[in-house]
């Protein structure tokens, strides 16, 4: 019933995208399924889903036409709620949809790229049900409704509600008339009366004339010759194949395979809801032929429930010696990252329950986030499962596929699962941070189910329609960076900082680990190819800049294949690679200290900026023209840095006597800033006091030290605000043979973090105003 009190519960915004509809009429009160595919509808339907899922449903006049305009469309449609949206094969979307109530257009907004409406909800005029015209009127309707229904071989009886239970004339007449085989312009007739006596009125109309057609169609039909059904004969004629196939033996194997999955339920023991779902299906197998397509899906269904690792589970038993060896074999450094598993491993073996938070890793690439979980499922025993999410669109991928649809299969949850033979592995959700959604759901809610301790006891695939507990699984996710993580998801985590590694770290680490890896690894053997330290740290110095050690095992890597390359064409000896060799292996250095150091030069700043691959260096030059006064900036800067080059811009004009700037040089210069790298898209508001230094110097003609990196943000004042990354920023300074670093005062705290060996090689210089920087920078 289309009650005005349910305002409430819908949104009262009245505009809204409409979709119109070929060959159906959407009622109020009508949950129904449709399908779309016209790109305007789909655009229209996913606006509609970014919004609040209200879209406005209008049938068209011309079904044949493809592109309706405003007056091929009906006056009168339905305001819906979308309940559910599936991606077809073909391009099709399959759309659920409720609904709520009758409205007309009042404005077109738009119609392109999709239709855009202020729809006009309709006010129906209240009806007096206790008139006994009306009450006459109702049960004529309910019982011509009902002797339609019976004599109609077009709408089966059980999928239409009971229309003597519903008291609502309105809704009534609607029931009736969306019901009816019929054509679209007398549905549509139905929808567009709104007074609800009148509507059932013309539903009466509707029974009377197709009453009487059925009626000269059941006589027609009597006179032809009544012929068996083709699935009647076709039954008929599989029953007798399969009493053949029962005398000559044939059927045996498929007896015997259903057998052995009933004998393999009963040893599973498996709860009274899986044994009664399972049992049905195969119960429904035994009575199809072996070579019925729906024989196939049964048979694939049964075989995933029983394969699945109900009761198998690693016998784990924590032992935290065992585990700190472990960590400490796998893995050089990282010791707060070690101790704070270690304290996660005893609180488990404590409390005895593997519920807790899920440890999120997050940090550059290379700095060894999944070996870590690696190193943990080692550690104590476990199933190590990795499954990555970068790109994962489709909540069908954790949740599964629903088994009416063709090629349906579990998510990848579930078949990790399997593949491994545990139910309590330790499982890896890598890339969380490069998790993605569109029409076909929010892959990210659908984790929240699987990664929530509350919830994932009973965690449901769409494709097994049975519950699988994943409680006793260990989660781990990775990221490279925190801010892209969808809050409900990083607030059920527990974040853990890997940042990158300083210069004598990666040496212990490709000395320790990675040398004898890629040896290992190419054929070789320490009696063939050694790699002195000189070789390791020029490999880390001059052939790669990173975060991590990837790039540096690469590099090592392609020295051991050049070295077996000269075994297998016949040279013999030892090779010891030494620095002076690597030019020949591997070409010439791609990292100069000498060039980025260089010469003190006018209008250039060195700034210090963090990326989600970790610390780096940025270079900031301004160039001072004769010209009006315009400014401006190149090299992909965001909308935060452009305001960072304005506020410097705006302080130093403010102090321009200060530090001997003509005070009109905001009419007469023209200033352009630029970064390096303009392909490279920049934002942040950690460059406000390189900015402000590379202005100030090209206005002054003072040069700026190479040797000084800085970072911070700026105010209209000249203070200087903290900003984060801190660690990452030095290690990046220290990498590329900065001396000095310029760090907001606030954020010395932050430099505790900065390894010991770094802190030792640099010179700090906290900041509080631009003056303090302006006493460091210039030559």
């Amino acid at each position: 019933m289309e009650d005005n009190n349910r305002d409430n519960a819908y949104p009262g915004e009245t505009v809204m995208p409409l979709i119109s509809l070929r060959g159906l009429v959407v009622f109020p009160d009508m949950v129904l399924h449709f399908d779309i595919g016209r790109e305007k509808s789909v655009m229209a339907l996913e606006n509609a889903m970014m919004r609040d899922q209200i879209v406005f449903l209008v049938t068209q006049r011309d079904t044949e036409m493809e592109f309706p305009t405003e007056k091929e469309l009906y006056e009168v449609g339905t305001v819906a709620r979308i309940r559910q949206m599936l991606k077809m094969p073909g391009g099709n979307i399959r759309v659920l949809a409720d609904g709520l109530y009758r409205a007309r257009v009042s404005v077109m907004i738009q119609e392109v790229p999709y239709f855009l409406c202020d729809a006009e909800r309709i006010q129906i005029p209240p009806a007096d049900n206790s008139s006994p015209g009306l009450v006459a009127l109702k049960r004529t309707a309910t019982a011509m409704f009902a002797d339609y229904i019976k004599r109609s071989s077009k709408i089966p009886g059980l999928s239409t509600p009971n229309a003597d239970q519903i008291e609502d004339p309105g809704r009534l007449a609607d029931t009736i008339i969306s019901n009816m085989d019929i054509k679209v312009e007398d549905v549509q007739k139905g929808l567009s009366t709104i007074d609800p006596v009148e509507r059932l009125r013309l539903a009466v109309s509707y029974l009377t004339r197709e009453t009487e057609i059925l009626s000269l169609e059941d006589k027609i039909s009597s006179k032809v010759k009544t012929q068996m059904d083709k699935n009647q004969r076709d039954y008929y004629l599989r029953e007798q194949i399969r009493a053949i196939q029962d005398e000559l033996g044939q059927d045996a194997d498929a007896d015997e395979e259903i057998a052995a999955m009933r004998r393999k339920l009963e040893e599973l023991q498996l709860s009274p809801l899986i044994t009664k779902k399972v049992t049905k299906e195969l119960d429904r197998l035994s009575k199809l032929p072996p070579n019925a397509p729906d024989a196939g899906v049964i048979r694939t269904y049964v075989e995933w429930i029983l394969d699945l690792p109900w009761n198998e589970a690693d016998a784990s038993e924590i032992d935290l010696h065992k585990a700190q060896k472990i960590l400490d074999e796998d893995h050089f450094g990282l010791e707060k990252v070690k101790d704070r598993i270690l304290e996660y491993l005893a609180v488990r073996a404590l409390a005895g329950s593997d519920k807790g938070p899920i440890l999120c890793l997050v940090g550059p690439p290379g700095v060894g986030k999944t070996s870590v979980a690696r190193s943990i499922a080692r550690s104590i025993g476990r199933e190590f499962v990795h499954m990555s999410l970068g790109g994962v669109r489709d909540e069908a991928e954790i949740r599964g596929h629903r088994r009416t649809y063709i090629g349906a299969v579990p998510g990848r949850v579930i078949s990790a699962i399997k593949e491994c033979g545990k139910r309590n592995p330790i499982f890896l959700f890598d890339e969380v941070d490069k998790i993605g959604s569109d029409f076909r759901g929010d892959p990210a809610s659908a984790l929240l189910e699987v990664l929530d301790p509350e919830q994932n006891r009973e965690f449901v695939d769409h494709y097994l329609e049975v519950p699988f507990d994943l409680s006793g699984v260990m989660f781990i996710t990775t990221a490279n960076t925190a801010d892209t993580i969808p809050r409900p998801l990083l607030d059920r985590m527990e974040v853990l900082e890997l940042s990158g590694y300083t210069e004598e770290e990666k040496f212990s680490i490709a000395k320790k680990y990675l040398v004898p890896k890629q040896i290992k690894a190419n054929g070789l053997t320490s009696k063939n190819i050694s790699i002195n330290a000189s070789a390791i740290r020029s490999l880390i110095r001059d052939y790669t800049r990173e975060s991590g050690v990837r790039n540096l095992e690469k590099e090592i890597a392609n020295l051991c294949r050049k070295v077996a390359r000269k075994y297998v064409e016949g040279e013999t000896g030892r090779h010891s690679i030494t620095a002076s060799d690597l030019e020949s292996f591997l070409g010439k250095k791609k990292y100069h200290f000498d060039k980025l150091l260089g010469k003190n030069e006018t209008g250039v700043a060195t700034g210090l900026a963090w990326t989600i691959v970790g610390g780096t260096t940025l270079f900031i030059e301004t160039a001072v023209l004769p010209g009006s006064g315009q400014l401006s900036l190149t090299g992909q800067l965001g909308d935060v840095m452009q305001e960072s080059a304005k506020a410097a811009i705006s302080y130093i004009r403010s102090r321009s006597s200060k530090f001997g700037i003509a005070e009109d040089f905001y009419k007469t210069k023209d200033i352009h800033i630029h970064i390096p790298e303009g392909a490279t898209p920049k934002d942040g508001p950690s460059a406000g006091i390189t900015m402000c230094v590379s202005v100030m110097s090209a206005l002054t003609g003072r040069p700026v030290r190479k040797d000084v990196a800085m970072t911070g943000e700026i105010t209209l004042r000249g203070k200087i605000l903290p900003v984060g990354g801190i660690k990452e920023k030095v290690l990046a300074a220290h990498r590329m043979g900065i001396s000095k670093v310029l760090v907001p005062k606030d954020n010395k705290k932050d430099l505790e973090d900065v390894p010991e060996t770094v802190r030792n090689d640099l010179e700090f210089v906290l900041i509080g105003d631009v003056d303090d920087a302006v006493a460091e920078v210039f030559a």
